[in-house]
């Protein structure tokens, strides 16, 4: 139940009898500790000393890095080397080399950053650009051409990624056109600050005035009423009517449908195209009856990978199958690509007549555990049901996985309290398994009541699977017992866990919603009362018990405002009942359609994955095969009728 959901640091506190959870056991980690308190505080003498007597601990290469840290902030990288060499292929290592690279970066040692550069074993897209700024530094032209894709790929670039696009400005690879385009992509995104860094790379009597820029981002109808006769009389003067007519359709697209209509002569056609094209994004995102047709104005405009998708979301709305067939025929071959759009070019193909050409499209993705992998199961005639259960592991598989030293560094992090840095280290332990040695971490962590990271190295395996560990089922004697007391059906409650806290019990989302169930905590007080529960006060939300019953209270009394629909229901925990609500058509819509054009990217990623969950753990609970079909069902046409709790947050 949560915006942009972030597990911060938390360990989990619950206890099943059958498993050994993460635990001390008379492991002293004094001397660690005293090392990552002095590093946070730079007292490098106590860091040093800590370090000299922390001998074989499990997390003593962490403590040494922390001192090798600390040396660097005092431009002293001297012993590094000596620790990469002695560390190679741990985590720890290639996280000191990527921070010494950008370090060697600021300096401008380029023959070192060229020498270290390829020792890094999974590079981050900056430190890629640190490798890119070395080669070109040392000479290498042949760089600019290589970079070039990134000046409409990396919209926010990190630091170490802006030098690249300044050398491609500096050789004379961008021209106006091209300096526009990025622009007008950083503005549809909603980033006006680094889209005027763009275009102060044009010839200064290109750029915009700073004033005029921020009075079309920030006032927009006051800038298009105040324009004088001759604002359309250089580039300038036109592309700052379009991003203002922009900012205007974000608030109301049909006003700034009128507006650009009072200007569409005065703009040349590749402006005023643009401007259709983000109305018609905006439209599609509030589920405007007019957006196909303003995306029709728009023409050929080049469009970004967010407004082609919404391109085919608004045709899909609209039930309109011939605009969805060619909206998806027009993306890019790798955005069309991916499930949903091939999903639903063969829907629009099967809706044509096409039904060979559309099997075949479902085929693609036939049999991915996933929600558009099980709709093409179904389109094909297939049972959404778990694969064969991989042959049990082996005392030696499971005796590998205790004894690997970086799952023992990860388990030590666990202990300490250190999640981020836990799971990290976990998930670098990960590369390079094969199927049966993810199976055995999963186990581990199974062990170790480590649910999400059991559920996340499960999901790894290719070829030979145990979803009783994709989709574990912890807490089962508190969970199942209330969500049928509730009368709710119990694999769609842990398909909604699993995507809520994937089992950690205090969890914590960065809007403070706490728990198995993520309850915001005017939502755990509303639900409190509503049923009548006594002495609840927020300190108690995180006990297992509490939550689930109070989370599942709010299922069941969400489902009964929303017409005991599990799709509107999902939407609403995550997003809230109103905007569940609202976002109903004027028509009856396919439960998967509606999900498809759920505006908020969270939360459309949330129901299709709650849902797709509880076919699996329904066909687990039960042993027979569930329908994503049937769970999805249709969704009633908008109603104006109040919701039966009228305060329900």
């Amino acid at each position: 139940m949560k915006f942009r959901v972030f597990l911060a640091a938390a360990v989990l506190a619950a206890s099943l009898g059958s498993a050994a959870p993460v635990a001390a056991q008379g492991v002293d980690d004094s001397r660690f500790i005293a090392a990552r308190e002095a590093f946070r505080k730079g007292d490098l003498a106590r860091l040093e000393a800590a370090v000299a007597g922390i001998g074989n601990h499990r997390l003593a290469s962490y403590a040494e890095n922390y001192r090798l840290r600390n040396l660097m902030a005092r431009d002293d990288s001297s012993g590094i080397p000596a620790f990469l060499a002695a560390n190679d292929g741990s985590y720890v290592a290639e996280k000191l080399r990527a921070d010494w690279l950008r370090w060697l970066a600021k300096r401008a040692a380029w023959d070192l950053v060229a020498s270290e550069y390829p020792k890094l074993i999974a590079p981050e897209p900056e430190l890629a650009c640190i490798g890119q700024q070395a080669r070109l530094a040392r000479g290498e032209r042949a760089v600019l051409d290589e970079i070039k894709p990134l000046w409409l790929d990396l919209l926010e670039p990190p630091e170490g990624c802006q030098p690249l696009l300044d050398a491609l400005v500096s050789a004379g690879r961008i021209d106006a056109d091209q300096a526009w385009q990025r622009a007008r992509l950083q503005i549809e995104a909603n980033r006006p600050q680094l889209a005027r860094r763009t275009l102060n790379y044009l010839p200064d009597s290109q750029i915009p005035d700073p004033a005029a820029f921020d009075a079309a981002v920030k006032n927009a109808m006051a800038y298009l009423a105040r324009q004088g006769a001759g604002w359309h009389g250089n580039r300038q003067g036109r592309e700052l009517a379009a991003i203002a007519i922009r900012y205007v359709a974000a608030n109301d697209p049909q006003i700034a449908a009128r507006e650009l209509e009072k200007r569409q002569d005065r703009l040349r056609e590749s402006e005023s195209r643009w401007a259709w094209s983000q109305i018609a994004l905006q439209a599609a995102r509030k589920h405007l009856p007019e957006t196909l047709e303003w995306y029709g104005r728009a023409g050929n405009t080049p469009l970004s990978e967010e407004n082609h998708q919404w391109k085919v979301r608004s045709a899909l709305r609209a039930q309109a199958w011939g605009a969805v067939r060619s909206a998806i025929e027009a993306m890019p071959a790798s955005l069309a690509a991916r499930p949903e759009w091939v999903y639903w070019l063969g829907r629009a193909f099967k809706a044509g007549g096409r039904s060979s050409d559309a099997d075949a499209l479902f085929a693609r993705i036939a049999g991915q555990a996933s929600f558009y992998g099980n709709l093409a199961d179904e389109e094909l005639g297939r049972s959404v049901v778990p694969p064969a259960r991989a042959a049990a592991l082996g005392n030696d598989e499971l005796r590998a996985a205790r004894d690997n030293p970086a799952l023992q560094r990860a388990l030590a992090l666990f202990r300490l309290d250190m999640r981020t840095e836990a799971v990290r280290e976990w998930n670098w332990a990960l590369r390079g398994m094969n199927d049966r040695e993810l199976l055995a971490a999963a186990e581990l962590a199974r062990q170790n009541q480590l649910w999400d990271r059991a559920i996340n190295t499960a999901e790894r395996t290719r070829n030979e699977h145990d979803y009783t560990l994709r989709f574990l089922a912890p807490y089962s004697e508190q969970i199942r017992p209330v969500a049928r007391e509730q009368s709710l059906d119990d694999a769609w409650v842990y398909g909604l866990m699993r995507q809520e806290s994937r089992f950690i019990s205090n969890a914590r989302s960065n809007v403070g919603a706490s728990g198995l169930m993520q309850l915001m905590p005017a939502t755990a007080k509303w639900v409190a009362k509503k049923i009548g529960l006594r002495d609840f006060s927020h300190s108690r939300v995180n006990d297992t018990e509490i939550n689930v019953l109070l989370g599942t209270s709010y299922m069941r009394i969400v489902m009964e405002n929303l017409d005991n629909h599990p799709v509107l229901a999902s939407a609403a925990y995550n997003a809230g009942p109103g905007r569940a609500k609202r976002w109903r058509a004027e028509q009856a819509l396919e439960g998967a359609i509606y999900a498809e054009t759920i505006p908020f990217s969270e939360t459309r990623d949330y129901v299709k994955k709650v849902m797709s969950n509880a076919v699996y753990y329904s066909a687990l609970f039960n042993g027979k095969a569930d329908s994503l079909k049937g769970r999805l069902g249709v969704v009633a046409p908008a109603s104006a009728t109040a919701m039966k709790d009228a305060d329900l947050p």
